[in-house]
């Protein structure tokens, strides 16, 4: 059985037909804030990813000291944890982040 991963979204991954089309299913989550970020967004080059998420410009995670983002932790698959590094572009990289809950879970922000 494959491990259960965590990943937080704060954007275009919790839009439905992004998850179909990257993940083949509907994800399951619960709400929680991403601690000492904040909000930017960024123009996206990549064609098939604006074409997915139907918009040219995309939220991105910057460290930001006492600042928080809102979002939804997301119940995935070690295969899908993949299948959503596919879908991000290279402005963005994968970490552990820190949640108001307490709970590990991965986080796209600023390379």
């Amino acid at each position: 059985m494959s491990t259960i991963e965590l990943l937080f979204s704060y954007g275009t991954l919790q839009n439905v037909l992004v998850q179909l089309e990257t993940f083949g299913r509907v994800l399951e989550g619960y709400t929680d804030q991403l601690l000492d970020y904040q909000l930017h967004y960024i123009k996206i080059e990549d064609i098939s990813v604006i074409e997915l998420s139907g918009k040219t410009y995309h939220p991105i995670a910057v460290f930001s000291m006492g600042d928080c983002v809102d979002g939804v932790v997301f119940k995935i698959t070690q295969i899908e944890l993949f299948k959503s590094d596919q879908y991000e572009v290279d402005t963005y990289q994968r970490i552990k982040g820190k949640f108001q809950s307490g709970q590990d879970a991965w986080v796209y922000v600023e390379a």
